[in-house]
């Protein structure tokens, strides 16, 4: 393809082997850094591969300065950050242009600005879509906190400016439990991110977790692929997404999907990015999408869009990034049946979600219409304790959601991983539950799950 011959990929395992694949069908010669860990990874097999640095991602994956050098000697001219390590990092962004190497991301600037709560927060506000009741900035100190909360009303959030997954974050469901989660909030939020600083929202109790998924080009085209509810979590970490959300109005999601495109545009959003929304489902009796933050980069979750649209985001990023526009327009994006992913990770659910390293000793992934399984794992690979515990994305399509729940169970039956202790029977109890099958759930709890 015109622009890029070599393109760097700065991630490993299920990510790297996604960005690899797109790479292949644009005929661009992937060149993976890895860590000492992940040298030889089956992801890496027949093609070149850089070591960035010993098994600690903080020497490695997240070696700003490293990474880039590696780009920039194995002549490469851009570099796919994927999700994760350093995909949402601006000053990363801003290094490898500076030295020549095309970010696969939003402008550093872009990024920085959706990077800072309070400013994202009056951007997206500014731009029609609805946001959590709250403080109008960052708070000054604790009685400004007391203030704010006083005025939107307990349970109120504390939330980091600098913050991402569920870091710096602490409810008070009174007035007297806000001056220790105060502390506590403040206290992890520098620990995480070197900014103490917080805002306030109002909490929203048994909501659901609703984002959108967009596409821009650096000609003001912008496009959406539909929203994805992301409700069934663990910790803030996501363990199912499927689309279309379920219980979400037609028309709130006709409103908001207009408001998110809109709202792209006029910050000057480049490539691919998800809206992240709370439903609120206790307004009035009216189901309400509040905005949360904007991910600047594209989500483990984007294969359930795939499915839908037929559009390869991964693809699409590339093509932006040198310079093509979209591929698609709005009205040729055709979003057709539901779709499901569930997250399988080496981990014992049964046993408070440990880890679970070690060699898988057998593999057989499941196939058929209508199952996409995203992975980077084969019989023999040793699942290291360094990183995240992801082994593979199982996908599922189907006309109605019944369909794509029961394809799913049938594809999970169908998965063998022998070795390590993995979350698939967590993920069938959810599956088979009354609950999920009617969804009758909210961010607050596992739907069917009893460890």
């Amino acid at each position: 393809m015109a622009g890029f011959h070599r393109l760097f990929i700065a991630n490993r395992g299920e990510v790297a082997t996604r960005i690899a694949r797109s790479c292949d069908e644009l005929g661009i010669t992937p060149v993976f850094g890895v860590s000492a860990a992940d040298r030889g990874g089956p992801w890496t097999e027949g093609r070149e591969q850089v070591v960035l640095g010993p098994a600690r991602s903080t020497h490695s994956y997240l070696a700003l300065e490293r990474v880039v050098q590696a780009a920039r000697q194995s002549g490469c001219t851009a570099l796919h950050p994927g999700w994760g390590f350093l995909a949402e990092n601006p000053r990363f962004a801003g290094l490898c242009e500076q030295h020549g190497v095309t970010f696969i991301g939003p402008p550093a600037h872009v990024m920085r600005l959706m990077g800072s709560k309070t400013p994202a927060k009056q951007a997206m506000g500014g731009s029609g879509l609805t946001l959590i009741p709250g403080s109008d900035g960052i708070l000054s100190d604790l009685e400004h906190a007391r203030r704010v909360a006083e005025t939107v009303g307990y349970p109120v959030l504390l939330k980091a400016e600098s913050g991402g997954g569920g870091k710096g974050m602490r409810a008070a469901q009174t007035a007297n439990e806000l001056e220790q989660a105060w502390t506590q909030a403040s206290a992890e939020a520098q620990a995480a991110f070197g900014d103490a600083r917080l805002y306030l929202e109002k909490l929203i109790q048994g909501g659901r977790h609703i984002e959108i998924q967009i596409m821009a080009d650096r000609y003001g085209n912008v496009v959406h692929l539909g929203e994805r509810d992301c409700t069934v979590q663990r910790s803030h970490q996501k363990l199912i997404e499927e689309s279309p959300a379920p219980t979400l109005d037609p028309d709130e999601r006709a409103r908001t999907l207009a408001a998110a495109v809109e709202a792209t545009r006029a910050i000057g959003y480049v490539g691919a990015g998800t809206i992240e929304f709370l439903l609120d489902q206790a307004v009035e009796g009216a189901h309400v999408l509040r905005f949360m933050e904007m991910n600047t980069r594209l989500q483990v979750e984007h294969c359930v869009s795939e499915m839908r649209s037929g559009v390869d985001l991964v693809r699409e990023q590339i093509r932006v990034a040198a310079g093509h526009r979209l591929s698609v327009t709005q009205d040729q994006i055709a979003l057709t049946g539901h779709a499901i992913e569930c997250r399988i990770n080496a981990e014992d659910p049964a046993q408070g979600f440990r880890p679970s390293p070690g060699v898988i000793t057998k593999w057989v992934a499941p196939s058929g219409p209508g199952i996409r399984v995203d992975t980077h794992v084969r019989a023999g690979y040793e699942v290291p304790p360094f990183y995240d515990s992801l082994i593979c994305k199982v996908i599922t399509h189907g006309d109605t959601r019944d369909a794509a729940c029961d394809q799913m169970i049938l594809a999970l039956e169908q998965l063998v991983c022998e070795g390590v202790q993995t979350t698939i029977p967590m993920h069938l109890q959810i599956l088979r539950s009354p609950e999920f099958r009617s969804h009758r759930y909210d961010t607050r709890a596992i739907p069917g799950f009893a460890p």
